[in-house]
């Protein structure tokens, strides 16, 4: 394949103006109710993923400040012991599983192949079945908290009270089975996105020149890929638990129940990470522009992502340190939960000296940067001081780990999210948000968020128990608690004008070029809002930031046809291209297997023949799917 400098030229040429347009015909999915049942633009399945995720955040908000209102004094009555439970696991769950895992999949979703120059991500129908399923799951979650029937086991579903003894009703079986839906599309994005970065990247674009959000995407499939099996496992064999009568975690007949906690913590540690992980990539990506120079040690920055990934394998006994395991298991996990905090730090240090360095703007995004950097530094100290067993022993069930907790998600993943909602706003929508607005979002959120979260870790230190509904009024937490249950609203007054922010300039804000923010990587390279096909021509990266690089345009590759949906396939470590691959054209399907896979879920929830019977279905629709059709479209 040549570029129009160096590259080979293949076969098929089309003059400039007729491109475009013969295109758009070939890529653009179709019209109406139809056209968005079917679409298999990775793009599009992106935006519904990201607007559904932010859903989702709502809705845990407002139970979040439910919450807060009951604990805001001792002996409230806003809400009974029963209602307390479901709205706290409803809220842990929903935040963890329906919200901060997908949207950061999410945002690899669209912009992992528009970084790395191709047309539509890899397995664009698997991309499409993974979408549907992660809505299910969400819908069947909040259907139940509208019947009032919302599982009340924690997010984390301990064993035995999870369990078929003490878990009466069908609350437990709806939150395995929720794991199940968010899991198995979590999965099926990890696929796609490690065969895009691996397999479809624009020729030049060799493994040192992929920009670090796409290796911080790339890590976190592969945690994914190993950690969610677990969990996946664990919910399966609490549900054959509670509707067979297994004994997976029953004592009496060989069972165990710390089999769920390692299982659990097994994938729940290295789910910090999954949504730690992009937000390293997103400040990446922001800090370059911002501080008007490339990011400072790139090789670290990778090799610290890659670092973080194989430790966090080995740190989920720190959540287990009051369980009764070994002393000497213990020492292990102290030691390897205070060694990640070295690939950390080294991250930390890189953003810092490419701000002092450089010579920063301080435009909205760069203020979340700033944020995140702030508030990620205090959580992770107060990791390292819960990775002592002594101390984690005095903490553990107090609201001091609920503040750690809050501390390194929000401020390691939801601060440089928003930020990055800021910074590409203008290139999923082609309208820049509001700046002015944009600094009163922050001011909200930085103080709302420290004002809430800080003093928790005092009342911790005081006693205060988590996952408690109310207090004695003579323990001397009341005046703290009503504090913090205020500072609550103006965290969520921030974010609310954040979503009032986003919806008026969706409609009427200021329109922007292809490159507002002169950017380096190649997503901006093409228009904003991107069009179906991403780039007329397929770039050819020559550096790691082509962008500032190129002299004038850059040069492109030619050769792939425009009457049918082709992408270049390249080689892994050079991105030297090999192949011209079909791309599968809009299909139903999809949305039709993921149905059957829904109403399967549902019913195993009540009869185990429910999936002998389910998958006859999910077998005819996955039969369509794959049955050979004459397009080469269809036949991939």
């Amino acid at each position: 394949m040549n570029s129009s400098s160096t590259a080979q030229v293949l076969d098929v040429e089309v003059e400039r103006e007729d491109l475009e347009p013969r295109l758009r015909r070939t890529w653009q999915s179709g019209k109406g109710i139809w056209g968005a049942l079917t679409t298999v633009d990775h793009k599009i399945i992106a935006r519904r993923y990201i607007v559904t995720a932010f859903v989702f955040l709502a809705l845990g908000g407002v139970l979040a400040l439910v919450m807060r209102v009951q604990l805001a004094f001792p002996e409230a009555r806003f809400l009974s012991a029963d209602r307390y439970n479901q709205i706290f696991t409803t809220h842990g769950s929903n935040m963890m599983f329906l919200f901060a895992v997908p949207v950061m999949e999410a945002m690899g979703v669209y912009l992992v192949p528009l970084m790395v120059g191709t047309r539509n991500i890899a397995f664009p129908r698997l991309n499409a079945f993974s979408y549907w399923i992660f809505l299910a799951g969400g819908l069947v979650l909040w259907i139940a908290v509208a019947l009032d029937a919302a599982p009340d086991v924690g997010w984390f579903a301990y064993v035995p009270l999870s369990g078929p003894e003490y878990g009466a009703g069908k609350r437990a079986d709806i939150w395995a089975q929720m794991i199940t839906f968010t899991e198995l599309s979590a999965l099926a994005v990890a696929v796609e996105i490690v065969v895009t970065v691996f397999k479809q990247r624009a020729p030049g674009m060799s493994l040192d020149r992929i920009p670090v959000f796409v290796w911080s995407m790339l890590v976190t499939s592969f945690l994914v890929i190993i950690a969610m099996p677990a969990i996946m496992f664990a919910s399966s064999s609490l549900i054959l638990d509670r509707l067979v009568g297994t004994h997976f975690y029953n004592p009496a007949e060989g069972g165990d129940v710390l089999l769920w906690q390692h299982l659990f913590w097994f994938f729940g540690h290295p789910e910090v990470y999954i949504i730690f992980l992009p937000a390293v990539g997103m400040v990446s990506a922001m800090i370059s522009p911002f501080s008007q120079r490339p990011v400072f040690g790139y090789l670290a920055l990778v090799m610290a992502l890659i670092a973080t990934g194989f430790l966090s394998f080995g740190l989920w006994v720190h959540h287990m340190f009051v369980a009764g395991l070994p002393p000497s298991g213990s020492s292990f996990f102290t030691a390897s939960s205070m060694a990640i905090a070295i690939p950390a730090g080294t991250q930390i240090f890189c953003f810092l000296a490419t701000l002092w360095s450089g010579r920063p703007l301080f435009k909205t995004p760069m203020l979340f940067v700033i944020g995140f950097l702030i508030t990620f530094v205090m959580g992770g100290m107060t990791g390292v001081m819960v990775a002592s067993v002594p101390l984690d022993t005095q903490v553990h069930d107090t609201y001091f780990v609920v503040a750690h907790f809050h501390y390194v998600l929000v401020g390691g993943a939801v601060f440089p999210l928003v930020g990055a909602i800021y910074y590409w706003f203008p290139k999923m929508t082609g309208r820049m948000m509001s700046e002015k607005l944009g600094r009163i979002v922050f001011g909200l959120i930085f103080a709302g968020f420290h004002l809430t979260f800080f003093p928790m870790h005092i009342l911790g230190l005081a006693g205060m128990p988590r996952r408690v509904y109310t207090y004695p009024p003579e323990l001397p937490w009341s005046g703290m608690n009503l504090f913090v249950s205020v500072s609550a609203f103006v965290l969520a007054a921030g974010f609310g004008l954040f979503f009032i922010d986003a919806i008026r300039s969706l409609r009427s804000g200021k329109v922007a070029g292809p490159n507002p923010w002169n950017c380096a990587s190649l997503e901006w390279a093409t228009a904003s809002p991107p069009p179906p096909y991403n780039f007329a021509r397929i770039p050819v990266v020559q550096s790691r930031d082509p962008l500032w690089q190129a002299s004038s345009e850059l040069p492109v590759a030619t050769g792939l046809r425009v009457d049918r949906r082709e992408l270049v396939v390249s080689s892994v470590v050079a991105a030297e291209p090999e192949a011209r691959e079909s791309s599968p054209a809009d299909s139903i399907w999809p949305l039709v297997a993921a149905l059957a896979t829904t109403v399967m879920l549902i019913g195993s929830m009540f009869s185990a023949w429910a999936v002998v019977w389910g998958a006859v279905p999910i077998a005819i629709a996955l039969t369509c799917w794959f049955w050979p059709k004459r397009t080469p479209e269809d036949e991939s």
